[in-house]
């Protein structure tokens, strides 16, 4: 049987978002490759440990609450590793390289250094995700309002509009997401559009196509039935236990949205999780979650440390315009 090798990984990330790469020196496997900072877990260490200390030996710094993100695993010709990848946005001291021959700062939509590692492909894409997603709901506000309100969210940053409209029929759910993604397009912002609701699954692919969306939100029922993942640049999938999480990982969905944290008024029924029974059945994904259900923009800290890359909303990103 093949051991696997535990390796702590730390994303240190800038008040800018740009996060540092550290290339491997000469005389070590994948010399020359970059990589984020961090090492083996050694044994008795739990991989927080692992990654503080391997931070103060590679970096001279002293991370300050690392932020549980992705586990993922790859098969290396010398190894089977399994990376236990931390963000971290606060730390003492100042950065040196210890060990690498070279650092660098990186800007998540630029093109990353070359060689980098292979298992760091699927990491540097999760690194493009923004830390919040705002779920429209013109069906409560009114198209009008709702379209104004998405004008003034992405002024101020909002980088992902998820288009979950159940009460509109087909004619009027083609119109308004095609509005959306002419309002979104400029800012750079991505669209996905819902399968759930009033459009089954076969038409909300199709429409994202004809649409030239970014991508679809599959719901938790969809994610369970199809067979491969959607052929659009981006999915993601819904998810209310450790079984949907799974399986939107297993489809290569893109993140999950694992929902709800508290309880809602749209879901009045539905069983909160809590931010400690989120950050237990959300931990040790190789796929980004965020976080849904009573959440805002406020609670970002807290979505971080229970391992969430950010939050989705519905009514809180638009009461931000108001």
């Amino acid at each position: 049987m093949t051991r696997i090798v535990p390796v702590a990984a730390a994303v240190i990330v800038r008040d800018d978002g740009a996060y540092l790469l550290g290339q491997r020196p000469a005389g070590s496997f994948y010399a020359g490759y970059w990589e984020f900072p961090g090492g083996k877990v050694e044994t008795g260490e739990q991989p927080q440990q692992a990654l503080v200390r391997e931070l103060y030996e590679e970096l001279n710094i002293r991370a300050d609450a690392p932020e549980p993100w992705l586990v993922r695993e790859h098969v290396y010709e010398h190894a089977h590793v399994r990376l236990h990848f931390f963000r971290v946005r606060r730390w003492r001291g100042r950065i040196a390289a210890r060990v690498h021959s070279r650092l660098h700062w990186h800007a998540p939509q630029a093109t990353p250094p070359a060689p980098m590692l292979p298992a760091n492909a699927p990491v540097l894409r999760a690194l493009t995700l923004p830390s919040s997603i705002g779920i429209t709901c013109a069906a409560t506000l009114g198209v009008e309002t709702q379209l104004q309100r998405l004008q003034t969210a992405l002024s101020r940053g909002l980088r992902c509009v998820h288009v979950r409209e159940a009460q509109m029929d087909a004619e009027e759910l083609r119109a308004f997401a095609a509005a959306v993604r002419a309002y979104a397009a400029p800012a750079g912002a991505r669209v996905m559009l819902h399968t759930g609701g009033a459009q089954d699954c076969a038409h909300a692919l199709a429409l994202a196509r004809e649409l030239q969306l970014d991508g679809v939100h599959l719901a938790a029922c969809h994610a369970a039935a199809l067979r491969e993942r959607p052929d659009l640049p981006w999915c993601s999938a819904a998810a209310h236990n450790r079984d949907e999480l799974r399986r939107a990982a297993t489809l290569g969905c893109d993140y999950a949205i694992f929902s709800p944290v508290h309880a809602t008024p749209t879901h009045p029924h539905a069983t909160p999780l809590g931010w400690g029974n989120f950050a237990a059945l959300a931990a040790d994904l190789p796929i980004p979650v965020y976080a849904l259900g009573g959440v805002s923009l406020a609670d970002l800290p807290r979505a971080r440390a229970a391992g969430a890359h950010g939050i989705a909303a519905i009514r809180d990103i638009w009461r931000y315009t108001e």
